[in-house]
């Protein structure tokens, strides 16, 4: 008899805010070939000895602005939202993260301890990234491999365009959206252009032309994360009744000098500023559950930015954590059968 089990898969964090374990956790990540996707030489000697030796000190820095009495926020509300998610489910269900604890191995394991015959992984991320939903598919796959098991591994597909997610989140903005505000900025994690056009099977289409995002039923559009974002803004925009001019999207979270997709979540807050826009609401849809990067670059370091700068007000939407209709979406999503 079928049994399944569900892996919900995050990004990963330190385990503390110690310089030696975010290091740890940052050689970890950054030496993804996913991430920096280059040979492995050149990701050594760019992490060894351009980024190691001096980013972790920030990085703990910045994690321990947000770090709460329970850990890591990243964790913590995903084991919350775990948790919530088992009281309206008989299925067994785990938590893992790609990078540091608990690992995507301890999550298979754990689920293997309940006999399950398959298990549905559910990378948590809605949008499709080289540096995210790729690299879980990735590791999953390795991890399989090694425990030498005929489970059978099933993947959700990134969920940007899905209308429970959408709703799901509307409805956790909802009381930022009921208040006055002058402009919602959606501000997405970023990612370097190369990675879209490498994931681009058709070589053809991502970032060629002005509006390639824009084209209909385009098979470039399943890899596409810049395409997905846009329609996940648009559809968020769309169910609230959010107008054209009252709302704009930004990239964060830039590592390097390569190129990123722009515009950046900054200078797009420099120009509501310049425009008189100087109350502001930003929203991280990247990101289900709050993190460093919702909760500190821009909770914290941008919004001081803006009102440092500009003497504008920035107020940060929370993810939507265990928000009651994200817990609805998702446990739709546990019962994805592959086509």
């Amino acid at each position: 008899m079928k049994q399944r089990g569900i892996l919900l898969v995050n990004l990963g964090t330190p385990s503390s805010t110690k310089i030696k374990d975010v290091r740890n956790y940052l050689n970890e990540f950054l030496m993804d070939h996913n991430v920096i996707d280059l040979p492995w030489i050149f990701r050594k000697l760019i992490v060894s000895f351009f980024v190691l030796p001096f980013r972790p000190q920030k990085s703990a820095a910045a994690y321990k602005a947000i770090w709460s009495k329970h850990g890591s926020p990243l964790l913590v509300n995903s084991y919350k939202l775990a948790n919530d998610l088992q009281k309206s489910s008989a299925l067994p269900i785990e938590v893992a993260m790609r990078y540091g604890d608990p690992s995507i191995k301890n999550g298979i394991k754990q689920l293997i301890s309940h006999k399950v015959t398959e298990i549905l992984v559910i990378p948590l991320y809605p949008h499709y990234a080289m540096s995210s939903y790729k690299t879980v598919i990735e590791k999953t796959n390795e991890v399989i491999s090694s425990l030498n098991t005929d489970i059978k591994l099933i993947y959700h597909p990134v969920f940007y365009n899905d209308d429970n997610y959408i709703k799901a989140l509307v409805d956790s903005a909802k009381p930022w959206l009921q208040q006055y505000y002058d402009h919602l900025l959606f501000s997405f994690h970023g990612v370097p252009e190369r990675h879209i056009k490498k994931d681009d099977t058709t070589k053809q289409h991502c970032l060629k032309t002005d509006n390639c995002c824009f084209k209909q039923d385009c098979v470039s559009h399943l890899t596409c994360y810049k395409h997905q974002v846009i329609k996940t803004m648009e559809s968020f925009a769309a169910l609230a009744k959010i107008s054209k001019s009252k709302y704009s999207l930004g990239f964060q979270s830039r590592l390097g000098k390569d190129k990123w997709l722009t515009p950046n979540t900054l200078d797009v807050l420099d120009s509501l500023a310049a425009s008189g826009k100087l109350k502001v609401l930003v929203i991280c849809p990247s990101f289900v559950s709050d993190c460093l990067e919702s909760l500190e670059e821009i909770g914290i370091a941008a919004k001081e930015y803006f009102f440092t700068k500009h003497g504008g007000e920035l107020s940060l939407i929370p993810c939507m954590n265990q928000h009651p209709s994200w817990v609805s979406a998702l446990k739709i999503m546990c019962n994805y059968q592959a086509k």
